[in-house]
């Protein structure tokens, strides 16, 4: 598992409302599961913004932590379309900035709870027990929505 910090709002708008793409500024060859990591950065400014407040940004929801992951996605692709000017221009949706890579995100899955820890920009390795902790609070939640 591979791991990316991102700032509030965005990172609650993956988690929980239907952010599908996450604008980078680079590539990667990576596809797989992608833990999603709140920043300690927030970018007040999104908070406005119409598509944040459809996600259903909420700063009093516990995902709406900084300094903690979120959530678990799987990284299915990533368009470069639009980086260095493309005029071509891509369809990845309302979410994909201009000039940036857009990593595509799948089966976005929302821990019950953060699991505060420390990111780092760029794509990154989260330690061995942050993901025990992860892949042990997600079954937990699956077997209880199961039984």
């Amino acid at each position: 598992m591979q791991a990316i910090s991102v700032q509030q709002p965005w990172a609650f708008a993956i988690a929980r409302g239907g952010k599908s793409v996450s604008n980078q500024g680079a590539p990667t060859a990576y596809r797989g599961p992608l833990l999603i990591h709140a920043s300690m950065r927030v970018d007040l400014s999104a908070c406005d913004s119409p598509l944040v407040q459809a996600a259903g940004w909420d700063p009093r929801d516990p995902l709406a932590a900084i300094g903690a992951a979120i959530a678990v996605a799987d990284l299915a692709a990533v368009c470069s379309a639009t980086v260095d000017g493309g005029t071509d221009g891509c369809a990845c949706g309302p979410w994909a900035e201009p000039g940036m890579h857009h990593w595509h995100l799948a089966d976005v899955r929302a821990l019950p709870r953060p699991i505060v820890a420390l990111g780092r920009t760029d794509l990154w390795e989260p330690s061995a027990s942050l993901v025990a902790e992860v892949e042990t609070m997600l079954t937990t939640a699956a077997a209880n929505q199961a039984g």
